[in-house]
């Protein structure tokens, strides 16, 4: 079955309900990080929480999204992905509309752990029916299903580099307004999808409701790629503890972060794509993600080989965007390959579940592994120690990965299967 027109190269284009998914990340991105960053400032100096309590809340929403992908994406699984994401959106709504009016704490935690919430029914719901079209396009002659990935990728990464610019212009106004118009983008997202989102969306099989949690847990090469997923991503969030550190002592203060972020964002955004074309052609799977493990762990070794030297200011500041350009460019290999490896590793109509998985066993890695950094980097060792433990990360998650990567056939049958959703 063809998802589009034959193109000039005689490959076939992304179907329109991949292309609506891919701007789906886009504006979901921009509606988040319009607000988002800005709100430990917000809690802190607008609301006057403490420094304990500001954490604690950020730490709740994520728990809240990240920890119950896995149900977001059981219900895609049974229900489809329409009610879900239209679900998410309507709490996603008012959730910000909610944290825009709060100003107690019990108020702030509400908002938060909706807008969470809200982010667990959608995020794996899009992602998991990307992955799944994804395959059927590869099928049907258009491209490797990971350039697919990418893209979508890139429309996310688009998103975080564009909202906080807009919710830096909003903010001249108040947090309130960025807020405000949060929940605005989410309004366009829910009217958009309420119209364009299929009914009966090509692929899907019915599930029953139980069942497969058991067959997860028995699947060990996913177990593995989520365990290395999980290390990459604890690797990958140093972006946001260690890089911050160590930007603090080079120049004194933490403003080139700003400058460091874009940097990765404008990576992303113009070498992804190459990037995917490339690896596509030379590399395995399991390749792909071995060599931007490799480039992860080299990033932390050029501040380790650096840090005894003690360079300040501008030399100072050279490995450490040495650093971002080597984990971003790591990124770019990892992220895109293992969400196009769980399809072939998800069992018969269950790649939401598989794929809220991959997301919510990784986020409780990385949760617990960060303390564990923190307490690495507070520990008062050599100034080089710290990061060659790191670089030891992306390299045992090496070790991880499965070394087939089809091990199921259930993306094979989920393909051949008639198009039907689960009963509303």
């Amino acid at each position: 079955m063809s998802t589009g027109a034959a193109g000039p190269h005689g490959r076939t284009r992304l179907s329109p309900l991949l292309r609506l998914l891919i701007l789906t990340q886009l504006a979901f991105n921009i509606g988040f990080y319009a607000v988002l960053p800005f709100l430990a400032e917000h809690l802190g100096q607008g609301i006057g929480m403490a420094g304990w309590l500001v954490g604690f809340v950020l730490g709740l929403r994520t728990f809240s999204q990240q920890g119950l992908f896995v149900v977001g994406g059981a219900l895609a699984d049974r229900y489809g992905i329409r009610p879900v994401v239209l679900a998410g959106c309507a709490l996603r709504i008012a959730g910000f509309g909610w944290l825009g009016y709060a100003d107690a704490t019990w108020s702030v935690i509400g908002a938060v752990l909706l807008i969470g919430f809200a982010a667990a029914l959608f995020s794996p719901a899009v992602e998991s029916e990307v992955a799944r079209q994804a395959v059927r396009w590869e099928r049907a002659g258009g491209g490797d299903r990971t350039r697919v990935l990418a893209l979508f990728t890139v429309a996310g990464q688009a998103g975080a580099f564009a909202g906080p610019l807009l919710g830096a212009l909003l903010l001249g106004v108040d947090f309130r307004t960025a807020c405000l118009a949060g929940a605005g983008i989410f309004v366009l997202v829910l009217a958009g999808h309420a119209r364009l989102l299929p009914q009966r969306v090509p692929g899907r099989t019915r599930v029953r409701a139980g069942g497969g949690a058991r067959l997860l847990l028995r699947n060990r090469p996913f177990l593995a790629l989520c365990c290395a997923y999980g290390a990459y991503l604890l690797a990958y969030n140093q972006f946001y503890l260690a890089l911050p550190a160590e930007v603090q002592r080079a120049a004194g203060s933490q403003a080139p972060l700003a400058w460091l972020f874009a940097l990765s964002s404008l990576l992303v955004v113009t070498a992804q794509l190459p990037v995917t074309r490339w690896a596509g052609r030379r590399l395995t799977p399991r390749r792909s993600m071995t060599a931007g493990l490799a480039l992860v762990a080299a990033g932390f070794a050029v501040v380790a080989a650096a840090r005894p030297a003690g360079w300040t200011g501008v030399a100072g500041l050279l490995p450490a965007a040495a650093f971002v350009v080597l984990l971003t460019l790591g990124q770019m290999l990892v992220a895109p390959v293992a969400r196009a490896w769980v399809p072939d590793l998800a069992e018969d109509g269950r790649l939401g579940l598989y794929t809220g998985a991959l997301s919510s066993v990784s986020g409780l890695i990385v949760l617990l592994g960060s303390s564990l950094t923190g307490s690495l980097l507070a520990g008062g060792l050599p100034a080089a120690v710290p990061w060659l433990v790191l670089a030891a990360v992306p390299l045992a998650a090496a070790g991880l990965l499965p070394r087939r990567r089809a091990v199921s056939s259930g993306s094979a049958r989920e393909d051949r299967a008639p198009c039907a959703d689960p009963p509303r």
